[in-house]
């Protein structure tokens, strides 16, 4: 198998250490040289500087991990040269070429992988099975709480020119932390409507949003809440999810959950398995895909999936720029 990775920043090197944790040694680099960390673990490895070029070597797979705003100018290319693709999200900072990708796909039976990691989060997956099988009673809300402090993630370059502090390279809090968009889709099923609010709230100087705030309906008439900010120190991430007859709590830092079931009063702490750690997700993921383009798998995380994701963050911006006004999404079959 062959592999190509397009995008060298933190998290296309954490793909290249997983490909190679995980036996692949095929791999080329598709650069652009605007990377802000050192070169020494991509010595040795083919480089190319022209996509094409790269193409024609006819990878298998294509992990696309540059800023947000490029991913289409290199799935597409990728999906006509009929690879398949791992598209790390958001996938877009916007709708365009996504009709075009789908068909290309199609043409070519290939698939694309969305890169929401949390879908391999052995808790979160605990949770699903525990909401899908009915004992806590129907769903009825939820809230999701993320706050990061961004100048903290990258302490090698400044925060401020990072994809994730420029709207012109897809960033902004309500794309770059879209995880939760994603994972509550995953558990409460699909959004009928959303209302938001974003701000520049705090003083980190950036140009795009550093706080978001929506309140998400679903088909189902569940509801929830999410927050989201790139200024919370020290950081925080965590889900409650609400039910008929009990109540669930995850928390991100150590991954496990509480559940509680009203009716029999007892509580149950779910917990990862031992050695988990926040790579596990990634390893997974990558797993996946690599079976993924074996044809040993099908896709689980797929196109339509970040499509309905980006269209949620999508919706938040839109809904936000009409005073908080309520955005309806399209409904699928």
């Amino acid at each position: 198998m062959k592999f190509m990775i397009a995008g060298l920043g933190s998290i296309g090197r954490r793909h290249l250490r997983n490909l190679l944790a995980l036996g692949e040694t095929d791999i080329l680099l598709f650069r652009t040289h605007q990377a802000t960390m050192p070169d020494e673990e991509l010595r040795g490895f083919p480089v190319f500087t022209e996509l094409g070029a790269a193409l024609a070597q006819k990878p298998d797979g294509v992990i696309i991990s540059n800023p947000t705003a490029a991913h289409m100018g290199v799935a597409l290319p990728a999906a006509r040269a009929g690879c398949n693709l791992l598209i790390e999200k958001p996938i877009s900072h916007n709708l365009e070429g996504l009709q075009a990708l789908r068909a290309e796909l199609d043409r070519h039976q290939k698939q694309a992988q969305v890169g929401f990691h949390f879908r391999y989060h052995p808790v979160l997956r605990l949770i699903k099975q525990i909401l899908e099988k009915g004992d806590l009673g129907r769903t009825l809300s939820a809230e999701a709480h993320w706050g990061e402090y961004l100048p903290g993630w990258h302490p090698w370059e400044d925060y401020r020119a990072s994809y994730a502090a420029r709207a012109d390279l897809g960033g902004g809090v309500t794309l770059t932390l879209s995880h939760p968009f994603d994972y509550l889709r995953w558990l409460l099923g699909e959004v009928a409507w959303l209302s938001a609010a974003t701000a520049r709230a705090s003083d980190l100087g950036i140009e795009a949003e550093d706080r978001s705030d929506i309140n998400l309906c679903f088909t189902s008439a569940a509801s929830a809440q999410v927050h989201l900010d790139y200024y919370q120190r020290p950081a925080a991430h965590w889900l409650e999810i609400t039910c008929a007859n009990g109540f669930i709590r995850w928390e991100n830092a150590s991954g496990t959950a509480v559940v509680t079931n009203a009716l029999t009063g007892s509580q149950e702490t779910l917990v990862p398995p031992p050695g988990f750690e926040r790579n596990s997700m990634f390893l997974e993921e990558m797993s996946h895909f690599i079976r993924l383009c074996r044809g040993e798998t099908d896709v689980e995380c797929g196109l339509e999936d970040g499509v309905r994701a980006l269209e949620i963050a999508l919706a938040v911006h839109q809904s936000s720029a009409k005073e908080n006004r309520r955005v309806y999404l399209a409904e699928r079959t």
